[in-house]
């Protein structure tokens, strides 16, 4: 059988160059290209015609959810394996509903990259352990990331620029609430700031941007 076409996706020359060495010594898997963010993948995906893509996630540029994205709006047949640093909900999610095949971390044992590649070639989903603990965990709690509607009017009043204590006097409650409001809503979005709340929200539809 013809050996499986990998490009691996990196913007780290270093990393490449050892998946590349890694990778090469497997008689059936050929590295046939190499690229440094989403838009080289898709300049070169009809080119190279790789069977599995091993794509990192936060790539300067064309991140690699929006490249898988549009890989999946041109009906690529590559399967898109991420392999990244990161398992944060914000990271998982948006990768699986774009298209990727599977999502491992780049610590993952050498056999267990190897059984992945092999997997996804296959068509098969692959998940990292702690990927699959947490969507487990999603689907064990399913309104984890449901805020009431107190947490979105206070978010919402965070997006628009208020300060705690501004939020407190529009909302006609103490700074203390709107504290403890913004930690939970922390806790369900999985985020550890305002800025990073506000911008999870606006992914996933909770907030709409003003149009006046």
């Amino acid at each position: 059988m013809s050996p499986i076409r990998i490009l691996i996706a990196d913007d780290h020359p270093v990393v490449r160059d050892g998946l590349r060495g890694m990778l090469g010594a497997e008689s059936d898997l050929q590295v046939v290209g190499e690229a440094g963010d989403g838009a080289e993948v898709l300049q070169l995906v009809d080119t190279l015609r790789p069977d599995v893509i091993l794509m990192d996630l936060r790539m300067p540029g064309v991140g690699g959810v929006d490249a898988i994205r549009a890989l999946a709006a041109r009906r690529s047949p590559a399967r898109v394996l991420v392999l990244t640093t990161y398992d944060s909900d914000r990271d998982v999610v948006p990768a699986l509903e774009a298209g990727a095949t599977g999502y491992l971390l780049k610590d993952a044992p050498r056999p267990e990259l190897l059984r992945a590649i092999r997997a996804a070639a296959r068509g098969e989903v692959v998940l990292a352990p702690s990927v699959a603990g947490r969507l487990v965990t999603q689907l064990r709690r399913p309104t984890r990331e449901t805020l009431s509607d107190r947490e979105l009017e206070v978010l919402t009043l965070i997006a628009q620029g208020e300060t705690n204590r501004g939020a407190g006097i529009r909302l006609f409650v103490s700074e203390a609430t709107i504290k403890t409001h913004l930690i939970h809503i922390y806790e369900k979005l999985d985020v550890g700031d305002r800025a990073a709340a506000v911008a999870v929200a606006y992914e996933r539809g909770l907030l709409r941007p003003r149009t006046d």
